[in-house]
């Protein structure tokens, strides 16, 4: 009898993941994760002419990366990514320690195919920093979200995009443009956060709290504040 409830116990263990073990994979997961989104971000500001244009990088509030977000469709489509994101401190502080974002959303209509694309989300002003520090909110519908203009040297042109709450744009093959992303939920995501924190903190805490930012996200800063230097020098956070 002692023989066949050691081996139960044993065969839990074996299959039932602990605690420990469940929050060390999402804290490796989220590592990953965080050198995907500065991989991402450093490919996009690095290609010649066809980047995100850096006016308008210098003077986003906030910056969202989800790389590999997932999109598929078979009659009822539907993308879902985790990402990061990012807003500017006081003035020569630099960005503030990433926090941890899930974008989901569907739509319904006769469609098909599939697209792993890497997303890049610039929030322009203090409103959209505001909604992108809630819960949850979706573009579109609580925030006006545009296509953001390609190119170095280019600008916001067009009325839609110089009002915008949140530009974006996304990578897909190889291939970099703006993307709407109307209708998509996004929210903050507790539980990585706690993986990359020790605690479960929201987003709007790890932003005005001056959390210090985790070993991992070091790499994802440095190339924010190297991008945007001239913003953080001049202090017009």
């Amino acid at each position: 009898m002692n023989r066949i409830w050691e081996f139960t116990v044993l065969s839990a263990a074996l299959i039932i993941p602990g605690p420990m073990l469940l929050r060390s994979a999402t804290e490796n997961d989220a590592d990953h994760r965080l050198n995907e989104a500065a991989t991402v971000f450093e490919e996009v500001m690095a290609a010649p002419d066809k980047g995100i244009p850096q006016d308008l990088l210098e003077k986003a509030h906030c910056v969202v990366i989800v790389p590999g977000l997932k999109k598929g469709a078979f009659i009822v489509g539907g993308k879902f990514g985790k990402g990061f994101m990012s807003c500017r401190g006081p003035a020569g502080k630099g960005w503030s320690a990433p926090g941890a974002v899930r974008v989901e959303g569907g739509s319904v209509g006769f469609q098909i195919g599939a697209s792993d694309s890497d997303v890049i989300m610039l929030v322009m002003n203090s409103r959209g920093a505001d909604r992108l520090l809630q819960s949850q909110f979706t573009l579109g519908g609580e925030g006006e979200v545009a296509a953001g203009p390609v190119g170095r040297d280019a600008t916001a042109q067009t009325d839609a995009k110089m009002t915008a709450e949140i530009l974006s744009w996304s990578r897909t093959r190889g291939v970099f443009g703006g993307i709407s992303l109307q209708g998509a939920t996004l929210r903050q995501d507790t539980d990585v956060n706690e993986a990359l924190y020790g605690k479960k903190l929201e987003n709007r805490d790890i932003v005005k709290t001056n959390v210090a930012a985790p070993p991992a996200a070091h790499r994802l800063l440095s190339l924010l504040n190297r991008y945007s230097i001239v913003e953080t020098k001049s202090g017009n956070l």
